[in-house]
């Protein structure tokens, strides 16, 4: 991840839920009757607050309960809860307008009329805040107007009714005087106040209000669509309805931007001596995002589903660039792990365990065979992915020494978090990149020119206490020992993403029963659901973590028996990001952030002037 996509992944700080339809109609509710006992001024408070409930807290009431049936009627997708929400936000809307406008009153002396004139402004303006949402989370269509305007419509409705407007058509008779003309059961006083023409005025002043909405979601989508080919809307709606549960829309949106790709997809499999696989070690290059089990965010869980043996899916050296677009790619690479599987050639010896530093880079592992394992940190520096070609690379030159498949797993195990300009992205070119590559060149070397013996391996499984909250995925935490000539090495894999500066070698300090190990995480953003940062001992105590590593690791050696072993590579064809899309998704993102905020207090300054402008002309229109 660059610093740019975390600056993008920092903006998830702003996305909530929204609570129960129940919470925010009992809120708006509440709010109404406060509101009452504020504006109105009779002998009884209970009086007041009725009155602010039905004047303020209907048309809330309405919108909260219609919106969502009729949007979805039209094609949306607004929910229950998200209407509600979105009904007590307008209402706490046209509660300030209406306060601001009763203040401004008691200190400047202006009359009744300018209060009313601020009621339809604010009308319009709450209309313009429910347009802007639903086109936003649940539809783009211009019918999305329709269920926008219940709460301005609802509203409106009450003013024509108690305001006695009915009385200057002269049409009707008495059933629509006695239904539709009721000034004297209020205690607004509106009689007088407002004419016919007030409403024409409102239904103008929405128009406008809607063709700036309009026209500031096609500004604000015009950088997606130029640089892209998708709009916004379609990110927007997607990743909304992948929080609520309702839609693979956000997957329908990455596979518009997503590109093809052939990657390298690596097994070593572990059996026993009556051929039953132990443990299966899988290595596809392609990175398990972009968040929850979107794409290949849950990828070494559907792993672990299709292995005999134990699964261990560590992070490969792939970034952002090269995360599935949709859950079905991940079939695509159970399918090539299958493959690999069936061409496996097994042997029963392994060399002993090496380190291999160099600069930066600190690389762990085994030959077995003709193939080798290699694992890779920076630690205790911090870092984050290793792009996709500076892992080829350094797999490619371990393969120069005669080795044949080689796994590379990047260790993905301290970062100090997303803040500050490098968060230790391995790039090609880089210092840090060429320490890798050299460490395995050298790791290559000496492997080849090792004698190999009886390997034996075991295993170790704790799915642990914690939950995805805690930054531990369903996989929890997996150990493998392997054991060469009494020379044992531990292999320790996290199912999270990232991991706290330290406490890698805090762990390794306390394993004593074993020459060397590495400790990994699977990378898995199913633990980052909604919060960018959820890394391993952030949220748990290191010493429960030590604790139970260390109980894992005799549990393994315990395990300890001879095995084969054999590893085998395959080629996936699949669709991912592709190069440069996740920065170029992310930058425009980043970008439109102040851009939007700039605008749109243009546009809102415009329609305003529009609006004031309007009524300045009203006023010499006669009643």
């Amino acid at each position: 991840m660059t610093a740019t996509q975390s600056n993008l992944a920092g903006l998830s700080r702003y996305i909530f839920r929204a609570p129960r339809w129940y919470a925010s109609l009992s809120l708006a509710l509440v709010f109404a009757g406060i509101t009452g006992i504020v504006a109105f001024d009779s002998a009884y408070p209970l009086d007041d607050a009725w009155r602010g409930v039905f004047f303020i807290g209907l048309p809330t009431l309405v919108a909260s309960i219609l919106t969502a049936p009729l949007d979805n009627a039209l094609g949306g997708r607004m929910t229950s809860h998200t209407a509600s929400l979105l009904a007590l936000v307008s209402e706490l809307v046209l509660i300030v307008v209406l306060l601001t406008a009763g203040l401004l009153s008691f200190l400047l002396g202006y009359t009744q009329e300018f209060v009313l004139d601020t009621l339809i402004v604010g009308l319009a303006a709450i209309f313009a805040l429910r347009l802007f949402v639903i086109l936003a989370i649940s539809q783009r269509k211009l019918r999305s107007m329709i269920p926008a305007s219940i709460q301005t419509v609802a509203a409106a409705i009450l003013l024509f009714i108690y305001s006695g407007t009915l009385t200057y058509l002269q049409v009707g008779g008495p059933f629509l005087e006695v239904f539709f003309a009721r000034p004297d059961h209020t205690a607004l006083q509106l009689q007088d106040s407002i004419y016919p023409f007030d409403f024409v005025l409102l239904g103008v002043i929405c128009a406008i209000h809607a063709a700036a909405v309009i026209g500031f979601v096609r500004i604000i989508d015009w950088p997606w669509q130029s640089s892209l080919g998708v709009s916004v809307l379609d990110f927007i709606q997607g990743f909304l309805g992948h929080l609520a549960g309702y839609s693979r829309g956000l997957e329908e949106f990455f596979v518009d931007i997503g590109e093809e790709a052939v990657v390298p997809v690596t097994v070593l499999s572990i059996r026993r001596s009556n051929g039953e696989e132990k443990a299966r070690f899988v290595l596809p290059m392609i990175h398990p995002g972009p968040m929850g089990d979107i794409g290949g965010g849950n990828l070494p869980v559907r792993l672990a589903e299709t292995a005999d043996g134990l699964s261990f899916a560590p992070h490969a050296t792939a970034g952002h660039d090269f995360n599935l677009v949709t859950e079905r790619e991940v079939g695509t690479i159970c399918e090539t792990v299958e493959d690999a599987v069936d061409s496996i050639e097994y042997t029963d010896t392994a060399t002993n365990g090496l380190r291999v530093t160099e600069g930066e880079a600190t690389l762990t592992g085994h030959a077995i065979g003709d193939g080798a394992v290699l694992v890779n940190t920076f630690s205790p520096g911090c870092a984050d992915d290793v792009e996709f070609s500076v892992g080829l690379t350094a797999a490619s030159k371990a393969q120069s020494s005669g080795l044949d498949d080689v796994i590379v797993v990047d260790a993905h195990n301290c970062n100090d978090g997303l803040g500050g300009g490098d968060i230790g992205h391995i790039v090609p070119g880089s210092k840090r990149s060429f320490d890798m590559i050299g460490a395995a060149e050298t790791a290559g070397e000496l492997l080849v020119d090792q004698d190999q013996k009886q390997l034996h391996v075991g295993t170790a499984w704790d799915e642990t206490v914690w939950e995805s909250e805690d930054g531990i995925g369903p996989l929890g935490i997996r150990v493998a020992v392997f054991e060469v000539d009494d020379d044992r090495t531990a292999y320790i894999l996290f199912d999270g993403n990232n991991m706290e500066p330290g406490l890698r070698e805090d762990i390794l300090d306390t394993l004593d029963s074993v020459d060397r190990a590495e400790v990994m995480t699977s990378d898995t953003h199913i633990v980052n659901t909604v919060e960018a940062e959820n890394q391993i001992g952030d949220g748990i105590p290191d010493g429960e973590l030590i604790g139970l590593v260390q109980s894992l690791v005799a549990e393994a050696i315990a395990d300890l028996e001879p095995v084969e072993a054999g590893m085998a590579t395959e080629r996936a064809e699949v669709t991912v990001f592709g190069n440069d899309r996740t920065e170029t998704l992310a930058s425009t993102a980043n970008a439109m952030v102040p851009m939007a905020t700039g605008l749109a207090a243009v546009f809102l300054f415009a329609v305003f002037s529009v609006s004031a402008l309007l009524f300045l002309i009203a006023e010499n229109v006669p009643a």
